[in-house]
């Protein structure tokens, strides 16, 4: 009696949120409250939802630590001697340019793989158990690096392990943005990228730490410090909450009530906020119905460049040590700007922001690549280049790297927004891929040997994409998703995305006005 007792009310409280739900009314409070909710207020009054983001993001060390470290290990000459062949050139052992491209493209193709799994699974069986299930492989994945015999081992276990992380970098940012307010969504997407730059930092550290260790626990121990992460994580992120909109989408309407409610609501303000999810859901629902990865084509990729700073250096003419020391430099600076591009993307926006962060690296790039022509071989050259490659990162984790974590958490619809953020960062692995073929073949001794002249093809590049976001990036800061898919579905320009309001609730062709 007492299980028929507990059906009926959890029947009656899944029509009584569907109700709610249905309401418009409530639906407009909530965008209302969203829109006036401040930074500090949405802190203060949604601290669990601030928390679970920042626990959940911190996976994301693990694979800035690990991008790092395999590439630093192509210029550490315990590393070289154990794995690479003599080179009489450069009177030294040398990774070949193809075992390089290999081991850095067996992370890619795994990420690849990873990102393009969870995209499916995580529409079919939530965040939580995604990220759980990936948490273990990786404990186990890890063994294969550690103990390997030779590069082909290597390159095996490097693959497998980037199938979790793959998983990890395109699962934060969404769920960052799906359970948080609109006032910390940017916030806590761009976090992602502050994980990414802790786990590079630690991982130059490391490598500086044991530059002069020149046994096999030089390159060992770093291998195995990435057990560090996963183990207590898979503990602490048990409890995590289930992304609220992923109840909404699989019509469980309590659920995620109950969920909103645990992340810092209570209940009349969860009434609302799950009236604007369902409201939202069913606006996409008569846009599109798909959900599959075929109706997901307008993620928004990043653009990469520059994964192997320590090897740059030391190609330019830099000491190993000093080289080490730099990129431990570079990636201190990465962190501070990430930190940095918070306070800017309040004031300027996500597309200023992108936009013009990608026109000084065009103008940085070039630079590096006209010292490398006019000072060739000569100390304060390769200094200055190397300086400029520091400058280089400081910008690109002020802007660009950053603040794509916000625009791709934002951009996409609900329905699709987890498999459009692993399309994007598929996307970004790819062109990953591409780096890691071409930048051995440039600056390894020897291939190419341009060093600072790859700055002229790296700069092309980069203006190239500075043209594309002038024309197709739209801002999406101040924006509810409701917001932004009427926008996208009334064809309003990327560029004038800004100078509209939006009314979400009133006849369509009456919901949209221009500032003069």
């Amino acid at each position: 009696m007492a299980n028929d007792d507990e059906k009926v009310e959890a029947v009656a409280l899944e029509h009584q949120s569907f109700d709610a739900a249905k309401d418009t009314e409530l639906a407009r409070q909530a965008a209302e409250a969203d829109h006036s909710l401040g930074f500090l207020q949405a802190v203060r009054k949604y601290p669990k939802a601030v928390m679970w983001s920042v626990l959940l993001s911190t996976s994301i060390i693990m694979e800035g630590y690990d991008i790092v470290l395999i590439n630093s290990f192509f210029a550490q000459p315990s590393f070289r001697q154990r794995y690479g062949e003599f080179d009489s050139g450069s009177d030294a052992y040398q990774i070949s340019a193809s075992w390089q491209n290999g081991l850095s493209n067996a992370v890619s193709i795994g990420t690849i793989i990873g990102a393009f799994a969870n995209g499916y699974f995580t529409h079919k069986f939530g965040y939580r158990k995604v990220l759980l299930a990936s948490l273990l492989l990786v404990v186990g994945f890890v063994f294969i690096p550690f103990f390997a015999p030779n590069l082909g081992v290597l390159l095996a276990g490097e693959l497998l392990c980037g199938i979790p992380w793959g998983v990890f970098a395109s699962m934060a940012p969404a769920y960052a943005s799906e359970i948080c307010p609109m006032a910390l969504r940017g916030y806590l997407a761009v976090y992602v990228n502050l994980c990414w730059a802790f786990g590079q930092l630690i991982s130059a550290g490391v490598q500086s730490g044991f530059e002069n260790n020149t046994t096999e626990w030089s390159y060992r121990i770093p291998f195995a410090i990435q057990w560090a992460w996963p183990i207590p994580l898979f503990f602490i992120l048990w409890f995590a909450p289930e992304s609220p909109w992923f109840y909404v989408r699989q019509d469980l309407l309590s659920d995620a009530e109950k969920t909103i409610i645990r992340l810092g609501a209570d209940r009349d303000t969860a009434k609302q906020t799950l009236a604007m999810m369902v409201h939202t859901n069913e606006l996409e629902e008569s846009i599109d119905k798909g959900t599959s990865y075929w109706d997901c084509f307008r993620g928004i990729d990043r653009y990469p460049m520059g994964g192997t700073p320590t090897y740059f250096f030391v190609q330019a003419g830099l000491p190993t040590s000093i080289s080490f020391q730099m990129s431990v430099g570079g990636l201190g600076l990465a962190s501070v700007g990430t930190i940095i591009s918070w306070f800017l993307m309040h004031r300027l926006g996500r597309r200023t922001m992108y936009l013009w962060g990608l026109g000084i690296l065009t103008t940085i790039l070039l630079v590096v690549g006209f010292i490398s022509v006019g000072a060739a071989n000569s100390a304060g050259g390769n200094y200055a280049q190397a300086s400029m490659v520091l400058l280089w990162q400081f910008v690109y984790y002020v802007t660009v790297g950053p603040i794509c974590y916000a625009i791709i958490s934002e951009v996409s619809s609900t329905r699709l927004r987890n498999k459009s953020v692993c399309l994007s960062r598929i996307v970004y692995y790819i062109a990953q891929i591409i780096c890691n073929v071409v930048n051995p073949y440039m600056l390894n001794p020897t291939a190419g040997n341009w060093r600072g002249k790859t700055g002229f093809f790296w700069g092309f590049w980069a203006f190239v994409f500075f043209v594309w976001t002038w024309f197709r990036l739209p801002e999406t800061k101040d924006k509810t998703f409701e917001e932004l898919d009427i926008l996208f579905a009334s064809g309003v320009k990327a560029r004038e995305f800004a100078s509209y309001k939006v009314d979400a609730y009133v006849d369509r062709g009456k919901n949209l006005t221009k500032d003069i």
